[in-house]
């Protein structure tokens, strides 16, 4: 099994189940870049087209909201990425873009740790 690489904050799925009631389905996408390149931007699913210049972290459950969530990261970035998981909060504050939560006077964020390897069990 994969390990889960992706995570919300109860914060940031207060504000999905918000999107999603506003918008219809969500996705994230994560570019990279300077300033708010490397913030997760939300959009209505779909609206960013995606492909091999992609991967998909996962698909994020949120209760209440219908459809997982995607989460997507463009390759180069998560060529940095990959040994950390990361969760996807929300602050007060706007960021510059076309991310949905712009409007509500928040922004989404990326806090991250490194991923922790399965120790085997040994009894």
């Amino acid at each position: 099994m994969a390990p889960e690489r992706v995570a919300l904050t109860d914060g940031a799925a207060a504000m999905v189940r918000r999107l999603t009631d506003q918008h219809g389905p969500l996705m994230f996408h994560q570019s990279g870049g300077c300033c708010d390149g490397s913030s997760p931007m939300c959009y209505q699913l779909g609206e960013l087209r995606t492909g091999d210049s992609d991967v998909l972290l996962g698909e994020l459950a949120v209760d209440g909201v219908e459809m997982p969530v995607p989460f997507w990261m463009s390759a180069s970035q998560f060529g940095y990425w990959s040994h950390t998981h990361l969760t996807v909060d929300v602050v007060p504050g706007r960021g510059s873009g076309f991310s949905l939560e712009a409007p509500e006077g928040v922004r989404f964020l990326i806090r991250s740790r490194l991923m922790e390897e399965a120790t085997p069990r040994t009894d």
